[in-house]
This record gives C-alpha cells, sequence and structure tokens, in this order.
C-alpha cells in the first residue's frame, strides 16, 4: 500500500470522527468514543508522514501515549459522572445536578 492510501484513510477517519462528535448531543459515551476515533485517524496521518519521510520516529510514540491518556482522562470523567448523576446524559451537566 502506499502511503498516499494510508493518508486517504486517515483523513476520511478524522471526517467521520468530527461528524459523529457533532451529532454527540445527549451522551458523553458517544462524544468520547467520537474523540478516540478522531485520535486514532490523526495517529494513521502522522504514523504515515513519518514512515514517507522514511523512518519511524519517537513521535508517534509519544502521540500514541498522549491519546491513551486522554482516553483515560474521559473514562475517568464519565466514571465520575455516572456516580454522581446516575447517567451519562450531558443534560445533566448544563443543569448543574452533580
Amino acid at each position: 500500500m502506499s502511503v498516499f492510501q494510508f493518508s486517504g484513510v486517515g483523513v476520511i477517519g478524522v471526517l467521520v470522527g468530527m461528524v459523529c462528535l457533532a451529532s454527540q448531543r445527549k451522551s458523553l459515551f458517544g462524544a468520547l468514543l467520537s474523540m478516540e476515533i478522531f485520535t486514532l485517524s490523526v495517529y494513521i496521518l502522522v504514523f504515515s508522514g513519518v514512515w514517507f519521510m522514511g523512518s519511524v520516529s519517537v513521535v508517534c510514540l509519544i502521540f500514541l501515549g498522549f491519546g491513551v491518556c486522554e482516553a483515560a482522562l474521559g473514562l475517568g470523567v464519565l466514571v465520575s459522572l455516572v456516580r454522581s448523576t446516575g447517567s451519562d446524559y450531558v443534560g445533566g451537566l448544563i443543569l448543574g445536578h452533580f
């Protein structure tokens, strides 16, 4: 496969992630999942760009580490929200019932 095919997959993934994030209005879990799609698609773009230059760098591992940290923080916020309000609906955040 060429680098342009990997880049195309990454661009399509970023677009799908943005559309899913924009359409999630009620559930925080759905928003977190779409942000993970977005993060993995950007990782594919970074990896294909670094691979095209000829060396797989530490940049890919650092970016993947930041993606894992983002997922862990999002899961912690989700668990905290569910424990305090009883659901993962964003409407509970807006009304301040937590």
